[in-house]
């Protein structure tokens, strides 16, 4: 989960909404019929919360690299040869380390260390001797993405 961008995101949702709520208790909110007051109040907030949903939804989304990497990349694979638990996320799920032996066809295969996050429902298939699909960057071997 990316925290920073979701942090970020609803940074704007609230500096935004201040701004709005500025604009309409300085000019709208004088301005109007009286006793529409609550239904403006339910209005102002239910805008925020669907700005803050919005937000939230589209700051969780993989980063353009991401799915950049994941249409364009090289389709390859990797055996995982290791699995050491790092420690427990605050989502349910743990950030692992696998040592994996990566194969991307095309290419000698490579060693390498991978953390990754790993929800409860794919431990299955996170196991020592199991084969996962990966993407490879084809310009840095370094950056790949586990698709799980």
């Amino acid at each position: 989960m990316e925290h920073t961008r979701i942090v970020q995101a609803l940074t704007c949702v609230v500096a935004m909404y201040l701004v709005a709520l500025a604009v309409w208790l300085g000019w709208l909110a004088p301005h109007t019929p009286p006793g529409t007051l609550p239904y403006q109040v339910f209005i102002m907030v239910g805008l925020f919360g669907a700005a803050a949903g919005i937000a939230m939804a589209i700051a969780s989304m993989p980063t353009r690299a991401d799915r950049q990497l994941r249409k364009h990349g090289l389709e390859g694979w990797a055996r995982i040869n290791g699995v050491r638990p790092l420690t427990r996320t605050d989502h349910s799920s743990e950030l692992t380390e696998l040592d994996v032996e990566l194969t991307v066809p095309g290419s000698d295969s490579y060693h390498g260390k991978i953390v990754v996050d790993v929800m409860p429902v794919d431990k299955p298939r996170i196991a020592i001797g199991q084969t996962i699909p990966i993407r490879v960057d084809p310009t840095d071997r370094d950056r790949i993405i586990l698709v799980l």
